[in-house]
């Protein structure tokens, strides 16, 4: 049989292949901790499960749904995005929601580029990114995110012949894999290239809403010029601990939401009703649950910082997200280290080279583990000299 040409320069999904190994190791008999995917271990809050139940019983949620979200659900996220961004979006042509954010960001690709176009895309980054753009026949341009230049693409750095065959820019702040964070400044600055350049910017921001320290995340949408030329993406996922539930949605400009929707509308059903009552009790809740998400992620990262220092690790304390991005020991590449772990301590970490050619020499340590799982981890740790 012949299959699509496509899918064989399509690589393995990362997340993917590290599940087979995780299950791997489990049918052995091994006890895997598990660091690798970000997937929140804190349960769904009991109201919004209870409004799945309610609403579950309700025969108008049992037919197809809409694509593009129920019209409460679209006003319930503009209302967000007003008091949490003070950004006005009409529900009716700024919003749509998702089965997920992964699923938006997959069909982008689909409503924005043509077979020879260009998607300028950060490396490291969310595999879905690339992924997207090569079923959709377009390239990539990948824009390294170094450390000196705080995991920042330098738009100054990308060949002007590139520039004029690009359709798209990916950006995500706060960044997946490296927790690093975007400024006004920059946001500014990107939007200024954009709309020089007409390129529409597709903004990734899933972990928006898991900060520390203080920090709060900015929305793309806030600056000047935004609607303009770019859309946002969010989630449900981390905030409010839904990953399993597949709640996202797109936000800003209406002619490039209007084609996404033509899109999702031509290959999918939407979100089903019951769920999408989920994210309107989400939506609606007060702050209690984001904060209380927070305070354990924040004593998870500061326990393995300490922990992983003292075992000789440079580690940067992330203002926000769900990782810590690590250099590896000396002696080590992503690969060899991740596979050292595995092998000699059963503790599942990402390679940064999963994440593309500039994520070389880390690897990401998820903060969705249990707390016992990683006093767990840090006492093997414990066994071994990871400088040698």
């Amino acid at each position: 049989m012949n299959i699509s040409k496509r899918i064989n320069k399509i690589p393995p999904y990362l997340f993917f292949e590290i599940s087979k190994k995780i299950k791997k190791a489990q049918s052995e008999g091994r006890d895997i901790v598990d660091f690798g995917i970000g997937d929140p271990d804190i349960p769904t809050p009991d109201f919004i499960i209870n409004s799945l139940i309610d609403e579950s019983k309700n025969p108008v949620n049992h037919r197809y749904p809409d694509s593009d979200g129920m019209p409460a659900l679209r006003e319930n996220i503009a209302d967000w995005y007003l008091r949490r961004f003070k950004v006005n979006l009409d529900p009716s042509t700024e919003v749509i929601s998702l089965i997920g954010a992964k699923e938006g960001v997959g069909h982008a690709a689909f409503a924005f580029l043509d077979p020879g176009d260009i998607a300028l895309v950060p490396d490291p980054h969310y595999p879905v990114y690339s992924r997207g753009t090569w079923f959709a026949g377009a390239e990539c341009h990948f824009m390294p995110l170094k450390e000196e230049n705080k995991f920042l693409p330098k738009f100054s750095e990308i060949p002007n012949e590139v520039i004029k065959k690009s359709k798209v820019m990916w950006l995500n702040y706060p960044n997946n894999p490296t927790g690093a964070v975007a400024g006004a400044d920059f946001y500014k600055q990107a939007i200024e290239f954009g709309m020089k350049n007409n390129i529409i910017i597709l903004h990734d921001a899933a972990y928006s809403e898991i900060t520390f320290d203080g920090y709060k995340a900015p929305s793309i949408m806030e600056f000047p010029n935004a609607k303009e030329i770019s859309i946002e993406f969010h989630s449900l996922s981390k905030a409010y601990n839904m990953t399993g539930w597949r709640v996202g949605s797109v936000v800003g400009n209406k002619d490039l939401i209007s084609a996404l929707t033509t899109i999702k509308s031509n290959i999918d059903s939407g979100i089903p009703q019951a769920i999408q009552h989920m994210a309107i009790s989400a939506l609606n809740s007060d702050n209690s649950v984001i904060s209380q998400n927070i305070e354990i992620y924040k004593t998870r990262r500061d326990r393995l910082i300490s922990a992983l220092e003292s075992f000789g690790l440079k580690v940067t304390a992330p203002k926000a997200g769900l990782y810590l991005w690590i250099k590896v020991p000396a002696g080590h590449d992503s690969s060899s280290f991740t596979e050292f772990l595995l092998d000699k301590l059963d503790i599942v970490v990402t390679p940064g080279n999963g994440f593309g050619d500039s994520g070389e020499g880390y690897f990401r340590i998820s903060l969705t583990t249990p707390d016992k799982d990683i006093e767990k981890a840090i006492e093997r740790l414990k066994s071994v000299n990871l400088n040698n």
